[in-house]
């Protein structure tokens, strides 16, 4: 595998750097590992508060992601600023 560009590793809504985050092993990503962006101040992750609560009627949030296996961008459900971060390989 070649190594991600650095944008890929940058979140697009806060340009902190992404954390590398292992896969649990019952996820259907069939990756070994993400990154993510952990940064509690992101806008992607602040405004999904009130996104969810508004559309879902649960209290949660995500958080970016990045597949660099296959390239996907996406959203990592949380339900807490702390849910998530015992899996951050570092």
């Amino acid at each position: 595998m070649t190594q991600p560009e650095k944008n890929k590793i940058e979140c697009p809504h806060c340009q902190q750097k992404l954390l590398k985050w292992a896969c649990p092993i019952e996820s259907k990503w069939c990756s070994e590992y993400m990154y993510i962006c952990f940064n509690d101040d992101c806008s992607f992750f602040v405004e999904g508060w009130d996104w969810m609560l508004e559309n879902y009627n649960v209290k949660a949030s995500y958080r970016y992601r990045y597949n660099p296996f296959t390239g996907e961008t996406g959203s990592l459900p949380v339900y807490s600023k702390d849910a998530g971060r015992e899996s951050i390989i570092p």
